[in-house]
């Protein structure tokens, strides 16, 4: 199959958000041509998926093939997190998926990658795509080399052209690094991961095999995430000044000294053996001032990223696949203007960021002594999100708390204290089923306000009417579509 000289839609990036929006789209009727520069299976870090994939890969139509594959199946989290122990269960307060998967991404996103093109998505790997053509603020064509063989001689080059481009490009960011030249770094969240894969764990010391498990430490916080191999994947996360002072012990020692930091760690790797290198990268979240524009969609870690605590990365990436694409169908259909299908995904995948955003660093500010840097250090600054937005975030987030107009002139520090109140309380119904299931009167009525906070965050915000943004929302059923109110 030769790389057509045109495409109805040119997707950048086959990972997860690349190939879902292809996928929703090729199912959909609609021409998608797909340009990934490596060739898969390949390596990439973010193990742990959100419930959200579930419906995700509803979606996709791809639900059996991810059940047969055999991943590791998800039900929770377990954490030592300062001086409390929760373990979390999804769907205990909101939500009806139960579950989810630990997953090998080399062979996750091989998976998605391979239905795309069950899917009719015209897909050609070892494609690199060098630049972009553009007419006015609109990208028309694509100049392609070919790198690796299979599609065509290596060495050969070409250009495409394009009614409308899908940039999944990934933290290399075409479009936000080269052209925009849009994306900011926050201030506060520059940590570095470093990670390796080791067997014989202790897969129990959670409670229940399958839950990733997470330790803090003062400095930053560990990952544990047991994969359907017998391997689990364990990394440390350290702001990157605290990793810079202790440079002169070298990466292995900082690392192993990390995970005898955390008790929980510790349990889980005493009789284990390291069995990889170790491999690190700079985690320093990001987002681009703008996420859309005439004929383009930035999906996934081409428009922002996130600290990896909350294993928001291919949730968001897949979320805004899915916006991408319902906002295109309803577009071609007629329903809506190409200027409401950006604005609306403007705004939801801005959303969807900025309620991760907010949960994170209210996350972070828990049960955190003020003498140590890392709680100081995760604090949201003035320069990392305006207040407007971050009013916006919140109001959108949290359901039954008190008018913003109490906070009178402090809203940053109210909305963390209002975000730290309600995890912890949150937290702490989770930790006995018991006396979950005994509760009463407000405490039944503030548990029920917590499971529509939380169920705001794991879930698929803007699929029902009441996160409806410009009278628009995702609807999914019979058909993926923007539906209006």
């Amino acid at each position: 199959m030769e790389i057509p000289s045109h495409s109805k839609i040119l997707v950048v990036g086959g990972g997860p958000g690349g190939a879902t929006a292809a996928t929703l789209l090729a199912r959909a009727g609609i021409e998608v041509t797909l340009l990934e520069a490596s060739r898969f299976p390949r390596y990439h870090i973010g193990e742990s998926l959100l419930p959200t994939m579930i419906d995700v890969i509803n979606l996709l139509g791809m639900r059996e093939k991810m059940e047969a594959f055999g991943f590791q199946r998800k039900h929770g989290a377990y954490l030592e997190w300062g001086r409390d122990t929760w373990s979390l269960n999804f769907g205990e307060l909101a939500g009806d998926t139960t579950y989810s998967f630990q997953v090998t991404r080399a062979e996750f996103d091989h998976l998605l990658l391979e239905h795309a093109k069950s899917q009719g998505v015209k897909v050609f790997e070892g494609v690199e795509v060098r630049s972009l053509e553009f007419e006015g603020e609109r990208p028309v064509s694509a100049s392609y080399l070919v790198n690796q063989s299979g599609n065509g001689s290596a060495g050969q080059t070409g250009t495409i052209t394009f009614d409308y481009l899908i940039d999944a490009s990934g933290r290399n960011g075409i479009m936000a690094n080269r052209y925009l030249r849009n994306r900011r770094y926050h201030q506060v969240f520059k940590n570095i991961a470093f990670w390796g894969y080791w067997k014989n764990t202790d897969r129990l010391a959670t409670g229940r095999e399958g839950d990733i498990a997470v330790g803090s430490i003062p400095n930053g916080w560990i990952w544990a995430i047991p994969l359907h191999d017998d391997t689990m994947s364990i990394g440390v996360v350290m702001h990157k000044d605290a990793v810079a002072a202790k440079r002169s012990l070298g990466l292995e020692e900082i690392y192993q000294q990390a995970l005898r930091e955390s008790p929980l760690i510790a349990r889980i790797v005493q009789e284990a053996e390291l069995v990889s290198d170790l491999k690190t990268e700079t985690d320093y979240s990001y987002t681009a001032e703008k996420f859309s524009g005439p004929g383009y969609f930035m999906v996934g870690d081409a428009a922002c990223f996130l600290d990896p605590l909350l294993s928001s990365g291919v949730h968001l990436a897949t979320f805004s696949a899915m916006l991408a694409a319902a906002g295109l169908i309803t577009m071609f259909e007629g329903e809506i203007s190409e200027e409401q299908a950006v604005s609306f995904f403007e705004k939801a995948y801005r959303q969807a960021y900025l309620r991760f955003l907010v949960f994170l660093s209210a996350f972070y500010d828990i049960n955190r002594g003020k003498e140590s840097y890392f709680w100081e250090a995760q604090r949201l600054t003035q320069e990392d999100v305006d207040e407007s937005n971050l009013k916006m975030a919140f109001l959108n987030l949290v359901t039954g708390v008190r008018d913003l107009r109490d906070a009178q002139s402090n809203t940053r520090h109210f909305i963390l204290k209002e975000m730290s109140e309600r995890i912890s309380e949150n937290l702490n119904f989770r930790k006995d089923k018991q006396a979950l299931a005994s509760l009463q009167g407000d405490d039944l009525k503030a548990a029920r306000e917590n499971a529509r906070f939380f169920s705001s965050v794991e879930g698929l915000f803007a699929l029902n009417q009441e996160d409806a943004i410009d009278g628009l929302y995702v609807q999914t059923k019979p058909r993926l579509k923007l539906a209006q109110i």
